[in-house]
């Protein structure tokens, strides 16, 4: 980076001070992460936004040295921003109580050239990357989605329903020394369990019945079959006004899995794109939220595990049926192209146009085209092509009814 370029972007960016953070500690921010070493004091640089800062803390060496859950919370940053924080060992967490000091806060910015060789810059190569996978969420939808505790947790932390506050309250209950009959058993001795006040999402309500309270029969079959009605419930009442948020919700949820490692903000990503893609006739009364959902979907896409994305390839996976793609297996792009001429073949054993990729040979193309990297573009090209025809289809309908 030029020297002149990195002044200005250390003058004017934002600066996360981080200190006692314990060496070996998987920490990252947005799409990059380190191994936090010896000299490790914090963050530098940091471009204006919304950011995700995520981290995990190691186990010593003796104990396997293996990472624990991860752990993130959203910032958002203006200019020359400077937060503070420290690492408390007994709660495995970073304490920024001290970025509420004025005193302190001007005291390290007074230090801050003193910090700069302790500070690691922000990594800019994956800027464009952060960008695309979060264009349409804001700060100001991060904090009323993310837990009143301000932390996302990929382990979740849960209390039993019921509190049996005394001795007496837990000799009462049932002993369970015989062994169980059979699972329904197993599962009913378990206790009851749910999150601890103040740690769970702030999602948007998923309608479960997709009909209204009574519906006649006619019309829970035509509810049943398309979710629009669920999906206009919604929209009315959790973004009466901006309907478009909804896709800074499924980018929302779509982080906290892929970079914080929660589970339950995949399943809340499963269930709305589910009710978005089964919701025929809102593509013709919200077509700019649906064209919105193709640029977001072809972000999300490209970022999830090679593991993860196999099993649409094999038509096993939930996003198969919820796009309704043919069931025939994807193929490779050279069978799958609609020209099979001798110059289309002579092109295709040189250079791959959907993977951008050259070949020096026709069995170095053979290669890439059986291979999963290809398989994986291949896919999402498809889900995107189907997704956008369906798009397609809902405008021209609308077009000939007006």
């Amino acid at each position: 980076m030029d020297p002149e370029v990195a002044l200005r972007l250390f003058e004017e960016g934002a600066t996360l001070v981080l200190l006692g953070v314990p060496l070996g500690t998987e920490l990252g921010i947005d799409c990059k992460s380190w191994q936090v070493g010896p000299r490790f004091k914090g963050v530098k640089m940091i471009p204006p936004g919304l950011h995700f800062l995520h981290f995990s803390s190691v186990s010593s060496p003796s104990c396997g040295g293996e990472a624990g859950p991860k752990t993130g919370l959203f910032l958002s940053l203006r200019p020359r921003d400077l937060l503070l924080a420290t690492w408390d060992p007994e709660e495995e967490d970073l304490d920024f109580s001290a970025s509420q000091s004025e005193e302190e806060v001007l005291r390290v910015r007074a230090g801050l050239r003193d910090l700069d060789p302790f500070l690691g810059p922000y990594p800019y190569a994956a800027l464009r990357k952060w960008v695309s996978l979060t264009d349409r969420l804001s700060g100001e939808l991060a904090e009323r989605l993310r837990p009143l505790s301000g932390r996302v947790r990929a382990l979740g932390d849960v209390v039993p329903e019921r509190q049996l506050a005394s001795t007496e309250e837990r000799a009462a209950q049932p002993r369970n020394d015989a062994a169980c009959r059979d699972m329904r058993e197993g599962l009913a001795r378990l206790p009851r369990m749910k999150p601890r006040d103040g740690t769970e999402m702030r999602f948007s309500v998923v309608p479960e019945k997709k009909y209204p309270p009574g519906a006649a029969p006619a019309e829970v079959t035509r509810c049943s079959l398309d979710h629009s009605d669920a999906l206009e419930a919604l929209l009315r009442r959790h973004y009466p006004l901006q309907p478009l948020q909804l896709l800074g919700e499924l980018q929302f949820a779509f982080v906290c899995f892929l970079l914080g490692g929660a589970y339950d903000c995949f399943e809340h990503w499963k269930s709305l794109l589910a009710l978005l893609c089964r919701s025929g006739a809102a593509v013709r009364t919200h077509a700019a939220l649906y064209r919105g959902l193709v640029a977001v979907l072809y972000h999300q896409l490209g970022e999830v595990p090679r593991d993860f994305f196999v099993d649409i390839v094999s038509q096993s996976n939930f996003l198969t049926s919820t796009l309704q793609v043919s069931p025939t297996p994807v193929k490779s792009f050279q069978e799958t192209s609609p020209t099979t001429s001798p110059q289309h073949r002579r092109d295709s054993d040189r250079y791959c146009q959907l993977c951008n990729a050259w070949f020096n040979n026709p069995g170095m193309a053979q290669q890439h085209y059986d291979g999963k990297k290809h398989k994986k573009n291949a896919a999402r090209a498809d889900l995107l092509e189907h997704l956008g025809k369906t798009l397609d289809m809902g405008e021209m309908k609308e077009t000939f009814e007006t």
